[in-house]
């Protein structure tokens, strides 16, 4: 009993300011999951784990007891999953497998915004560099602008793996604040008349022989032009091609559930690794996450400004509705769904889901070739 006392007292005793603010982000994380069913999958687990990690002597993490070091749960969790980018790779193949490409195949010129929608990425790189962080640090917070958790990820753990916390909960937390970023960005940079276009859509039957041959053949130009990409997008249109060959439907949905789920649990819960007090708590951590606000914020701008400078050479009955440029970014659905809404409440009778649509898909893509982009660049 004595023992249990003393050990209890010890523990009280060891935490640190640092811990029990720690301890109130996992809290917050957990509420917005929770409560405001913000992208829950992964701020739980993040959440919690992040609990788990700031308690003192905690056996989550790597601990030295008489001169022994006993190796916690989650650091062998990271190990094995976050540092050799095993995670964020399956990851990739569930998502491909949860894409359709129809709608961008239907109408390829929303490509477009899949790549202007990531400036945003090296504009805040940009502005990392002008705070004082290093250019691979820069990079490392400039791909929370992919909008795409598992690319940020990767990157990060390239780069600058000690900023991983911080750069994934920016990534994941306003991925989830898409609904919020978006729309007075969105309405700030255009009139409700541009709002209100809009955009006939028509049905193109896309053959099944193209839908297979697209995920190889953008394996194969990617991995031309940008090498270190292949391992990010390949994973993605290999989880693609496992939907639409046709021939592998009980693959397809393991993927997209079973790999989905167990992966996605592992990825959260390993994340807060991290997300310890004497990491977390700086100065360097409030920059992160307001540069990635502006990350977002860039993307948005980015690609509504290309969609109305596309329009400048479209014929009128061909002109985008703007605000499509701004699905370019990867938080796939979300942006599509916010555009659909905006669109609306412009005008009821406006249908502009499947236009972003389009754009988000192509988002996947463009994300993931910014990252490999600067993997190559910098690597």
């Amino acid at each position: 009993m004595e023992h249990l006392i003393s050990q209890f007292t010890s523990v009280i005793l060891a935490f640190t300011y640092k811990q029990l603010i720690m301890m109130g982000v996992g809290a917050a994380l957990m509420y917005l999951a929770i409560v405001k069913e913000f992208e829950p999958n992964l701020l739980l687990p993040m959440g919690f784990g992040t609990i788990l990690v700031n308690i003192p002597f905690t056996s989550a993490l790597d601990q030295m007891a008489g001169g022994k070091l006993t190796e916690g749960a989650l650091t062998l969790l990271f190990h094995a999953g976050i540092h050799t980018e095993l995670f964020p790779l399956l990851i990739f193949i569930a998502v491909g497998a949860m894409c359709d490409f129809t709608p961008l195949l239907s109408n390829p010129k929303v490509f477009l915004f899949g790549l202007t929608a990531q400036v945003g990425i090296f504009l805040t790189l940009g502005l990392a560099l002008l705070l004082g962080f290093n250019l691979h640090e820069a990079a490392s917070i400039g791909i929370i602008g992919a909008a795409d958790g598992p690319t940020s990820i990767y990157v990060a753990n390239r780069f600058a793996p000690h900023l991983l916390g911080p750069i994934s909960v920016a990534a994941y937390t306003y991925m989830a604040l898409v609904p919020l970023i978006q729309p007075p960005v969105i309405k700030l940079l255009t009139t409700r008349k541009e709002r209100a276009m809009r955009m006939p859509y028509v049905q193109r039957e896309v053959p099944r022989r193209l839908l297979i041959v697209f995920p190889i053949a953008v394996t194969l130009l990617a991995g031309i032009i940008a090498p270190a990409s292949v391992a990010l997008l390949g994973f993605l249109m290999f989880g693609n091609l496992l939907r639409v060959s046709g021939v592998t439907e009980r693959l397809s949905q393991s993927a997209q559930n079973e790999l989905a789920n167990i992966v996605t649990i592992l990825l959260g819960f390993t994340i807060s690794a991290t997300m310890t007090g004497d990491k977390f708590i700086n100065l360097s951590t409030l920059m992160i996450i307001g540069m990635g606000l502006i990350a977002f914020v860039l993307d948005t701008a980015g690609g509504v400004f290309s969609a109305k400078l596309l329009n400048l050479f479209l014929p009128a009955h061909l002109k985008v509705n703007p605000m499509v440029g701004a699905a370019g970014i990867s938080a796939f659905p979300m942006s599509a769904r916010v555009i659909q809404r905006l669109g609306q409440e412009a005008d009821p009778g406006n249908f502009l889901l499947m236009h972003a649509i389009g754009a988000n898909v192509s988002g996947q893509i463009g994300s993931v070739l910014a990252g490999g982009i600067l993997l190559a660049l910098l690597g």
